[in-house]
Order: structure tokens, then C-alpha cells, then sequence
């Protein structure tokens, strides 16, 4: 059985050989020798979504969902608007699909086909969500899956798998945890991950996170 890509193996080559990371610093080499690209504004480029956008403009979303119901409803009616609403839109974020976790189901997000991925919210998508590993086995064993990112879920909560493509992208809206009552969307952010908002993950508790 091929092992997931999971967090922490990003350096490892999959079991049918497959190595993302080689085969982009490969692409990226060739198109700076033919000079189709410049390397200095490819940096800025990853730099701003990797560190500046990244996944805070998600969480920003998240959080605001948990603190204000009108909101959320409006969320999860038109993720794409409500996105828009924050001010977050744009290549990748064109059709929002905001799905919520609950005590009782579950959402996972993958891209079976190649990396859909919600840009503008997410950011850059992690080196795992593109390999062939977990986009197979997302959608056949995702339990497993969920096993592999250390999270294990109650047999009475049911995973649905969603898999993104160019026209549609998701975003999962965690379940808030619970002790958080009284906290300000701000310090919310914070217990938002993006494995979170992918699925692969759950948000974290206050305790976990520094005050």
C-alpha cells in the first residue's frame, strides 16, 4: 500500500517514484535558462503567498464565520461572495464552495485530477495535496488518510470527500473549539490552520496556541 505524503515528509520521493518538489525545481530551472521567467519575481510571487497570503486570509474567514452567524450563513450559501465580502477573490478563488465539519460529518478536500486549490484563501498548496498518494487515497480510504495527519474521528462521523477542479474550489470550515466563546476574531485566527480548511486537520485549541 502506497504511504500517504503527509506533514514532515515533504522531502520523501513517493513509492512509485513520483517526486514533486525535484520535478518543479527542474521546470523552474528550465524556464529561467530559456528566459521565460525571472527568478527575483518569482521569489516575490512565493514569498507573498507563502508568508503574506498564505492561509490567514482563510482564517480570516473562518474566524469570521464562527463569530457572526449572519455571516456564516452567508458563507456557506455563496462562499465566493462571502470571500469577496473580506475582500479575497480573484485567479483560483473564482468559485468558492465553503463545506462545514460538524459533530457528525466530516469534509475533506481534494484534487483528484492535479492541485485546484483555493489561492486566494489558502495560499500555496502544501507539496503533500498535489501528490498522487493522497489525492488516491483521499478519496478511497479517507479515514486512513485522516489517520496518517494524526487525527482519528468517532466511527459515527461520516467524511465526505470533495474534489476540487478548476471550476470549483472548496473551503472547509472547521468545527470551533469548544472554550473559545469569548475569544475576538483575531485571536480566532490563530486556532485556524490550513490543514484545517483542507481537512486534513482540525482547528486548534486555546491551550495549543500562545496567547
Amino acid at each position: 500500500m502506497v504511504s500517504c505524503a503527509c506533514p514532515g515528509d515533504h522531502g520523501r520521493v513517493a513509492a512509485d517514484g513520483y517526486d514533486p518538489v525535484a520535478r518543479v525545481k527542474a521546470l523552474e530551472q528550465l524556464l529561467v535558462e530559456k528566459g521565460y521567467v525571472d527568478p527575483a519575481a518569482l521569489d516575490v510571487i512565493v514569498e507573498t503567498y507563502a508568508h503574506e497570503v498564505g492561509p490567514m486570509n482563510g482564517a480570516k474567514v473562518v474566524a469570521k464565520a464562527w463569530a457572526d452567524p449572519a455571516y456564516r450563513q452567508r458563507l456557506l450559501a455563496d462562499g465566493t461572495a462571502a470571500s469577496a465580502e473580506l475582500g479575497y477573490g480573484g485567479r483560483g478563488g473564482e468559485h468558492i464552495v465553503a463545506v462545514e465539519n460538524t459533530e457528525k460529518l466530516h469534509n475533506l478536500i481534494v484534487c483528484t485530477l492535479c492541485s485546484c486549490y483555493p489561492w486566494p484563501l489558502l495560499g500555496l498548496p502544501p507539496v503533500w495535496y498535489k501528490s498522487p498518494p493522497y489525492r488516491s487515497r483521499a478519496v478511497i480510504e479517507p479515514r486512513a488518510v485522516l489517520k496518517d495527519f494524526g487525527v482519528t474521528l468517532p466511527e459515527t462521523t461520516a467524511i465526505r470527500v470533495w474534489d476540487s477542479t478548476a471550476e470549483t474550489r472548496y473551503l472547509v470550515v472547521p468545527m470551533r473549539p469548544a472554550g473559545t466563546e469569548g475569544l475576538s476574531e483575531e485571536r480566532l485566527v490563530g486556532l485556524i490552520t490550513r490543514e484545517s480548511m483542507i481537512g486534513t486537520g482540525l482547528a486548534l485549541a486555546p491551550a495549543r496556541v500562545a496567547a
